[in-house]
């Protein structure tokens, strides 16, 4: 009778169970994030994710940490392509976001409907938050070339308060900052903050975000189930509400 039981019990086992690991850059994670529950109950796989600045991951990954899935910017999976770390079949282009700006909950509202008017609240600003360029973030590398291009790098240097990597919201909460500049799905996942918008169409800057299989997947077969999740109507509603728009 034992040896029956037993049996049974192998036989309604899942079959295959994966353990997933997916490393996400900021812009997209809260996305991935979001449909690991229906991926999981889907599946019965279960899934690791981790977050990242695009410069952390590749660092991480040319260290030779081991990932299934990894959703970054096209530029950071050319150089992972190049490295041999991923399968180039398996790039999948997934969401594009813009740069926005944000305040906390019940701060007067900047008005950013111009380059001018920005460049105004940005001088106006105590200080002001986002990401650090040197930890590879796709946003902090643009806004420190935008400052130059503006001409008040030095300026904005005095006040900046550099994150290093999150969300640079999080800064306006506990009173670090009073204005938080990143891409805007990732401003919009903070609570106690308010979205004032994205940055003028003549300085805005889109990212795209992809996906792509390890090239050494321990779960490949999960790992193309995960991305086509990732692409799928549920993923595609959660990114509008997210201000984030088709590749």
């Amino acid at each position: 009778m034992i040896r029956w039981l037993l049996l049974f019990a192998l036989v309604a086992a899942p079959a295959h169970a994966a353990e997933l690991k997916v490393l996400s850059a900021g812009a997209i994670n809260s996305v991935a994030n979001a449909i690991v529950p229906s991926y999981e109950a889907a599946t019965g796989n279960t899934v690791v994710l981790n977050n990242d600045t695009v410069g952390g991951l590749i660092r991480r990954i040319n260290a030779g940490e081991t990932f299934d899935v990894v959703l970054m910017s096209p530029a950071g999976l050319a150089e992972l392509q190049l490295a041999g770390k991923i399968a180039p079949p398996t790039i999948t282009d997934l969401a594009r976001v813009g740069v926005g700006v944000a305040v906390k909950a019940g701060a007067p509202v900047p008005d950013i409907s111009s380059v001018d008017s920005f460049r105004s609240a940005l001088l106006a600003a105590r200080s002001v938050a986002y990401v650090d360029p040197a930890s590879g973030a796709t946003s902090g590398k643009y806004l420190a070339t935008l400052f130059q291009t503006m001409g008040i790098a030095d300026v904005m240097a005095a006040k900046s308060v550099l994150v290093q990597g999150g969300l640079a919201a999080e800064t306006l909460r506990d009173g670090r900052a009073d204005m938080a500049l990143q891409q805007i799905s990732e401003l919009m996942g903070v609570h106690g903050v308010t979205v004032v918008g994205p940055l003028p169409a003549e300085i805005q800057a889109y990212t795209v975000y992809s996906g792509a299989v390890a090239a050494q997947a321990a779960h490949a077969d999960a790992a193309r189930a995960f991305l086509a999740d990732m692409k799928s109507d549920t993923a595609k509603a959660m990114m509008a509400a997210r201000r984030m728009t088709p590749p």
